[in-house]
């Protein structure tokens, strides 16, 4: 996702430019989150007094797994950023910095937002029901064989009233 700014640089404050992209430029986001379609989206870049102020929407889609089933869970990510980027390097991030040939990179800009955009703990669906503790059967694919009944020996005297009341 790069765009040459120098005719933005040359304009006067205010001149801006509007761009389209799709692209695949990543193929894993994390080691956890893998893109599944390329990025896509609408950048907006507006000349200002110490750069480029860039504003977009970015969307795309991610595979993760899911964390109580293990099954794959997918999310529509649509992000939306906002970055003033310098000239000149008034900056140590060089993610951020326009290069010597005014080519400005937002890549790195672009997957640090979807990264925080990630769920903590993605799911399959909202009803998912995980795993069984005991046999490790995927509990959404319906009943299990599994007939260990787990008991914790401090309530273990109260069987004793389920069984004889």
């Amino acid at each position: 996702m790069q765009f040459n700014v120098s005719g933005l640089l040359k304009g006067p404050v205010g001149d801006f430019r509007e761009y389209d992209f799709e692209e695949r430029v990543l193929e894993h986001l994390t080691e956890d989150a893998d893109l599944v379609q390329p990025i896509s989206g609408h950048v907006r870049l507006t000349r200002t007094q110490a750069g480029i102020l860039v504003k977009g929407t970015v969307h795309t889609r991610v595979q993760m797994t899911c964390s109580r089933c293990l099954a794959p869970a997918f999310y529509e990510m649509e992000v939306y950023t906002g970055a003033s980027l310098p000239w000149q390097e008034w900056t140590d991030d060089t993610a951020l910095l326009i290069d010597a040939q005014h080519i400005l990179d937002i890549t790195e800009v672009v997957r640090q937002d979807l990264i925080i955009s990630l769920p903590m703990q993605p799911l399959c669906s909202e009803d998912c029901k995980g795993l069984c503790p005991v046999c490790g059967a995927n509990l959404n694919e319906g009943p299990h064989e599994c007939e260990h009944e787990d008991i914790d020996p401090r309530w273990a005297a109260l069987l004793e009233f389920r069984v004889s009341g």
